[in-house]
């Protein structure tokens, strides 16, 4: 008889589902959407289970052995995690792709992974169907509103699980592709059940209720909300999409006691106005990854929440975190256990104290590190050197040995020979009222120097507002150091952000004009 396995995701679902069959997991919310129009929908591990089993029946029908690949495309709805575990049951490699992904880009994905089939939500089929003869290898879809709700509602014959060995690919969750083509880094069970354990790294307690509008298609909301409620029986929230102007309407109605940021989710939250009930909910812990320096205690004040700020990414090699209450404001902590991680220069030697270098990991011990990207072995074997895996991200230690995040490798805004923190400009705009988002990036120096940035401040207009630009300069000039003030706004409709809320600087200077009607200079 086969063993069952907590570090193969169907197996920890179905585990559960016998000792807690009952417990409302995962929770599906649309307050944050339509006002609570829509109920929102609840699963237990028994529903989670069943469902999964009833997907895993209906990807056989379709000829979907061990190791196929198919994209799994569509915004947070209990689908979609019913899926994954279909993936865990069948032995099948799930694809996630972001929603809003169109035309090349998707193309490339659907072929770069070599998917057979597709199972996503009906406002995805457009997208699909524009670009569906440069992907033959695509057989068949799943759509939720109809033939998956079909399957679903159906039922079948019980689909046992084929797979006994956690370290079997679970997914293939591709780069955002910032410098080139995505990468796509593959995933086994065993990781994402692994995840699970950063709850009781950061300080879940039992009844812990956590929330993320972030998407399932990224991989923090995995690691960072859905393993651990998995895992440890945790109460989750989730929402259809991170929507800044309910997220603490939707964290009231639910009793959620922490939730994840990243990318530029903060500076969008502080750019909201401010309220009396700002700090009147449960949130007690905010778990970040990448609080700008400029906002933090201004965020945990206003907000009457804490910060716990860690570094990470899918395809690093480990993660640092920084508890609440220990090391300076602006590092994101040191490593957790198992892992090493220091600053290495271009040579591969050891950055001292306050010098830049690249944040590098490997196992702790001096082991190797790994990686694996699918189909690209060239990308695998380069990104780890000398043993280390080299993130391309630079930042910096102190001598107590915290950890500080600099900038992008090529990112860094240097002007006149400084650098400049991105997050100080932004929180001066943030706090104007007629500024609902904001996000600051360089373009070429007008004095050609090489390496150098002039400073643009995308910036979003508050609801049914405009901005005055005399005024938003004035009010950097009253805030910044004179270098610190930017050269340019750029006034747009919203920031272009990924799947994780990171902002995409280079749409934003693809459309930059600097005699356009929305573009603003400094006088």
């Amino acid at each position: 008889m086969r063993t069952r396995n907590d570090l193969i995701l169907a197996d920890l679902v179905a585990g559960r589902a016998e000792t807690h069959p009952d417990l409302e997991v995962l929770t599906f919310e649309h307050l944050s959407l339509d006002g609570g129009a829509t109920p929102d929908e609840v699963r237990t591990y028994a529903d989670l289970h069943r469902n999964g089993t009833r997907i895993a029946a209906a990807l056989r029908a379709r000829g979907v052995a061990r190791g196929d690949r198919f994209a799994l495309m569509m915004r947070n709805h209990p689908e979609f995690v019913e899926t994954m575990i279909a993936a865990s049951v069948t032995g099948a490699i799930f694809v996630p792709i972001d929603p809003r992904t169109r035309g090349h880009q998707l193309a490339y994905l659907l072929a770069h992974s070599g998917c057979v089939g597709l199972v996503c939500a009906d406002e995805s089929l457009g997208a699909v169907a524009a670009i569906r003869d440069r992907v033959p290898e695509l057989r068949w879809t799943l759509v939720r509103e109809t033939t998956l709700a079909e399957a679903l509602a159906r039922g079948g014959p019980t689909v046992d699980p084929c797979n006994d060995d956690p370290g079997a690919p679970l997914q293939i969750m591709y780069t955002s592709g910032t410098t080139g083509d995505p990468k796509g880094i593959v995933g086994a069970n065993l990781r994402f059940c692994a995840a699970g354990m950063l709850g009781a790294l950061f300080g879940y307690r039992p009844d812990e209720r956590p929330y993320s509008g972030l998407s399932l298609t990224h991989g923090n909301a995995q690691a960072v909300t859905l393993a651990p409620a998995l895992t440890m029986g945790l109460r989750a929230v989730f929402s259809p999409r991170f929507t800044k102007s309910r997220l603490w309407d939707v964290c009231r109605a639910h009793g959620c006691t922490t939730f994840s940021l990243v990318g530029g989710m903060a500076t969008a939250l502080y750019s909201e106005p401010a309220r009396a009930d700002d700090a009147d909910h449960a949130v007690r812990l905010v778990v970040s990854g990448g609080m700008p320096p400029a906002l933090w205690r201004a965020f945990e004040e206003r907000f009457g929440v804490a910060i716990l700020e860690f570094y990470g990414a899918m395809d690093g090699g480990g993660m640092a975190y920084k508890p609440v209450g220990e090391g300076p404001v602006g590092s994101f902590g040191k490593p957790m256990p198992g892992i090493e991680m220091t600053i290495l220069d271009a040579d591969g030697g050891e950055c001292p104290p306050g010098a830049v270098g690249e944040i590098c990991v490997r196992p702790a011990g001096g082991g190797a590190a790994e990686v694996e990207y699918h189909g690209n072995p060239e990308a695998s074997r380069a990104k780890i050197r000398g043993g280390w895996n080299r993130s391309g991200d630079m930042g910096h230690r102190d001598a107590e040995g915290w950890l500080f995040f600099d900038y992008r490798a090529g990112g860094g805004l240097r002007r006149n020979g400084d650098f400049i923190d991105p997050s100080v400009v932004e929180k001066a705009l943030a706090e104007l009222a007629e500024v609902d988002d904001v996000f600051v990036y360089g373009v070429p120096a007008a004095s050609g120097a090489p390496g150098e940035r002039d400073l643009v401040a995308a910036i979003v207009p508050a609801r049914g507002g405009r901005i005055d630009p005399a005024a938003a300069f004035a009010a950097c000039q009253r805030a910044l150091a004179e270098n610190a003030v930017p050269t340019w706004l750029q006034v747009v409709d919203e920031i272009p952000k990924t799947a994780s809320e990171k902002p995409q600087a280079r749409m934003l200077l693809a459309d930059f004009d600097p005699h356009a009607a929305n573009v603003y200079r400094r006088r």
